[in-house]
């Protein structure tokens, strides 16, 4: 390890363990091309600044005092870890995609849409390790040491380096059961006639506000027989035929590919259409598997999202 370059605490810990192996500052001096003068210096800082002798020095040999014999092991293990951060970051550096890959994933649209293809992820690139985290809480990047997040909607933090990597749009759907039972809505104030599936975590709820091609705005206050804050269990409702449900393509697209759900008014766009974006702390610097990871993932979600497939 060069310690030309080390803060003081490690060039001492370093002169201290590479006496203590040898048992000598000469052959120490020899081993880690440094003069033995300043191994000499470094050990006696280092026991000054601890309050404890490290070392029992003779004319002949070296050993160890208790207190030393007890430090060792614990100053080998901090050596080696700051070789093996500077080999990762050494590695880092020469660009491949390596390490653990820390990500910030949206909860249900993280384990539908993201999930199934980090296995894919790692078999494209196996020197990374992916740690997850599925939540609908909004994480902080740079506090909380992420690599990467996937968000959607519209971003904030201007700290953060962001790429589009898919379109998602609202719209309004019901199962053909339910259809066929209460007749389908042709307007937006026909909703006040039907029942509708409240989900809790759109800001305007209980309100769908939407807007014709000539631009017209109407807001409806729905209502219904069930509302949640997992939109998961909505959607299982839909299907089953208990109402009208507001969502997003992402959310239903396997049921409206299948028929199991059917889109209604869609001369009309609900509000807040949005975007989905892989954000990361910062572009400069940024280590090769936060680009390999953005960039795969744009990869798979164009021409169009899954979803949409």
């Amino acid at each position: 390890m060069q310690q030309s370059h080390e803060p003081a605490a490690l060039a001492e810990m370093a002169a201290f363990a590479a006496v203590a192996e040898a048992r000598s500052f000469t052959r120490a001096a020899v081993r880690v091309g440094r003069d033995a003068t300043i191994l000499s210096r470094r050990l006696q800082s280092l026991e000054e600044r601890l309050g404890v002798r490290l070392l029992h020095r003779t004319t002949r040999n070296v050993s160890l005092t208790e207190a030393g014999a007890e430090f060792l092991p614990r100053v080998r293990a901090i050596l080696a870890s700051v070789d093996e951060a500077e080999a990762a970051a050494s590695a880092h550096a020469a660009g491949g995609p390596r390490g653990l890959l820390r990500l910030a994933l949206p909860g249900t649209f993280g384990r539908m849409w993201i999930g199934p293809l980090l296995p894919l992820f790692l078999a494209e690139f196996p020197d990374v390790r992916i740690e997850a985290e599925f939540s609908n809480r909004f994480a902080d990047l740079v506090a909380e040491n992420f690599d990467a997040a996937v968000r959607l909607g519209s971003l904030e933090d201007s700290r953060l380096v962001a790429r589009k990597v898919a379109t998602r749009r609202r719209l309004l759907c019901a199962a053909p059961s339910y259809l066929a039972r209460r007749g389908r809505p042709e307007t937006p104030q026909a909703l006040l006639e039907h029942s509708c599936l409240g989900f809790t975590g759109f800001q305007t709820f209980p309100a769908w506000e939407m807007t014709d091609r000539e631009g017209r705005r109407v807001r409806v206050e729905v209502s219904g027989p069930l509302v949640s804050d997992d939109a998961e269990v909505l959607v299982e409702a839909a299907v089953q035929g208990v109402g009208v449900m507001m969502s997003t393509d992402w959310l239903v697209g396997r049921e409206l590919a299948d028929g199991r759900l059917v889109p209604i008014l869609e001369d009309w766009t609900l509000a807040d259409e949005g975007a989905v974006y892989v954000v990361m702390p910062s572009a400069k610097g940024q280590a090769a598997k936060t680009r390999a990871f953005a960039d795969w993932i744009g990869k798979r979600f164009a021409p169009e999202p899954p979803w949409r497939r």
